[in-house]
Order: structure tokens, then C-alpha cells, then sequence
């Protein structure tokens, strides 16, 4: 099988954002995490690597 070099992991890219999020919500209570996302869908969902 033939080796690609990648420009841009999406899986590890996914990854990531899967534990900066887990890591960032973990320390939030319900309430606060319900807050969030409502920010952030009023913010308009897109792509974030922050």
C-alpha cells in the first residue's frame, strides 16, 4: 500500500477539537454548558481551530 503524505489530518484534526472541547466542558456545570452552546449558535456555527 502506498503511503500518502497528508496536507491536513481531518481525523486528527477532530480529534483535537474533540478533547479541547471535553477538557473545556468538564469543568463547566450544566447550566454554564447549555449557556455555551447557546452562545455559540448565536455566534453562527464555523470553523474554529481555537
Amino acid at each position: 500500500m502506498k503511503d500518502i503524505k497528508k496536507a491536513f489530518d481531518s481525523v486528527k484534526f477532530m480529534r483535537q477539537q474533540r478533547d479541547l472541547l471535553t477538557e473545556k466542558l468538564s469543568k463547566m456545570t450544566k447550566e454554564e454548558i447549555v449557556s455555551y452552546f447557546k452562545k455559540k449558535a448565536q455566534d453562527g456555527v464555523k470553523p474554529s481551530s481555537n
